[in-house]
């Protein structure tokens, strides 16, 4: 349910963080009783925020945040961001009217609900997530971005009553254990987001997905717009069109690499332009060049990384950690592959909950060697071990390194007929252990 700090990555919020984990129950039970007991305490800060656009899926959720984002502060206003989880420092995760929460203020909000919670049993997404409602109530904003954390019905973020929209991006098997094993239960908790009056937004979805989406809106009493049906997108020319009833947009490509995001971007348009009719279209315009999302298919072209990596290697990082989002990878790297022919290397690293040999299975054709890794931390990293065996189990050459920088003198030792092309994926987890290993701060 959310996602601890990264002692190694925190700066300094990481005592509080520490105490605050220490507080997680040791059964959860998925229930939202114990964050509204404590947003109570604290003068119920969620019944005080800016207009909320939440947002709920599988894979795509923070990109379509982003897309948001970018929209909404080139039309000029002002925003706020919660996602989960972070990638290097914990303020990440808090936007407050377009500026990372500084160590002080985060501090002393995190602190605050930790007195106010008086030392009962909440888990860690629950108290951060009331220490980020207590931040967004007291800046002003014309907004809020609001990520869930995981599912959607029991998620700590659905205490808000009253959203100006609720988007759910594609939905596919992931926190099965939490969430069901079906793509109907999985899109059944997604759906809790929905309220009535409040407008629904469905991304590109399975049809399974659609229809218990379409269903849980219809219990919620929520209005639904739908991707293909009621708004769509193609590449044309070199450019993205867009279309719905109210006409079509020509906008350059996004800034984030891969056809999946021609679908966030989409999604999140559709959404402004069914409850904000007045962004104008240069907003979404300069938004396709000024998006920024890192670790969603970030090209890596300087720092540590790029110094170490065999000369002139084009190098790539995603936190794709499922199967889906593997497979848009994978149909990345082939699409580049098509057009610039280089062979494909993976440095991947995946958590011991992920299932490593689907996720793997989409590079089989494409990618000549795995170099497996470990993720540092406390995450329940699948040994480096285990992923090289999943690998070669697919007939792919695999060989494990210690860590990300041991990996890349691995490729570097290597003999390449011309430069790689890297790819460095397989956990979020592992995306931030690039990012802090290369030296690169998130604003």
């Amino acid at each position: 349910m959310g996602h601890a700090p990264e002692a190694g990555h925190d700066g300094g919020p990481a005592p509080v963080l520490a105490r605050l984990l220490d507080l997680h129950p040791r059964k959860i039970d998925l229930s939202l009783d114990r964050i509204e007991r404590l947003l109570s305490r604290l003068g119920d800060p969620h019944t005080k925020l800016p207009k909320i656009i939440h947002v709920a899926g599988t894979n795509g959720k923070g990109s379509t945040v982003a897309f948001l984002r970018a929209i909404l502060e080139a039309a000029g206003q002002r925003v706020h961001v919660y996602t989960s989880p972070h990638l290097v420092r914990f303020n990440e995760r808090i936007r407050l009217a377009g500026r990372l929460v500084d160590d002080a203020t985060l501090i002393a909000a995190l602190e605050n609900c930790e007195r106010a919670n008086a030392g009962a049993a909440i888990t860690f997404f629950e108290i951060t997530t009331a220490a980020a409602f207590h931040l967004f109530a007291d800046t002003p904003a014309d907004w809020l971005l609001l990520e869930v954390g995981l599912g959607g019905r029991y998620d700590a973020t659905n205490v808000i009553e009253r959203p100006a929209a609720s988007i759910v991006t594609p939905v596919s098997i992931d926190h099965a254990e939490f969430l069901g094993a079906t793509i109907e239960s999985i899109a059944g908790e997604k759906a809790g987001i929905f309220k009535r009056g409040a407008q629904g937004v469905l991304g590109f979805q399975t049809e399974p997905a659609e229809r218990a989406l379409h269903a849980g809106a219809r219990r919620a009493g929520a209005p639904l717009i739908t991707a293909r049906r009621d708004f769509d997108v193609r590449e044309e020319n070199g450019r993205l069109v867009y279309e719905d009833e109210r006409g079509l947009l020509d906008l350059p490509l996004p800034r984030l690499a891969g056809r999946h995001q021609h679908q966030n971007a989409a999604t999140a348009i559709a959404a402004l332009r069914s409850i904000a009719p007045d962004i104008p279209a240069k907003a979404c315009e300069a938004a396709m060049t000024l998006v920024s999302w890192p670790a969603r298919l970030q090209r890596i072209s300087h720092g540590r990384i790029a110094d170490l990596a065999p000369p002139r290697a084009e190098i790539w990082l995603d936190g794709g950690h499922n199967e889906d989002g593997a497979r848009v990878v994978a149909e990345t790297m082939g699409e580049l592959g098509s057009r610039v022919d280089a062979p494909l290397a993976l440095i991947c690293g995946t958590l011991a909950s992920k299932d490593t040999r689907s996720l793997l299975s989409h590079f089989t054709d494409i990618a000549r060697c795995v170099v497996a890794v470990p993720i540092s931390g406390d995450h329940y990293g699948r040994p480096a071990a285990d992923v090289a065996s999943a690998a070669r189990d697919l007939g792919v050459f695999a060989v494990e390194a210690p860590s990300i920088e041991a990996a890349l003198h691995t490729l570097a030792g290597m003999n390449w007929r011309k430069p790689p092309r890297i790819l460095i994926c397989g956990s979020l987890y592992l995306a931030g252990d690039a990012l802090a290993f290369n030296g690169g701060a998130i604003e």
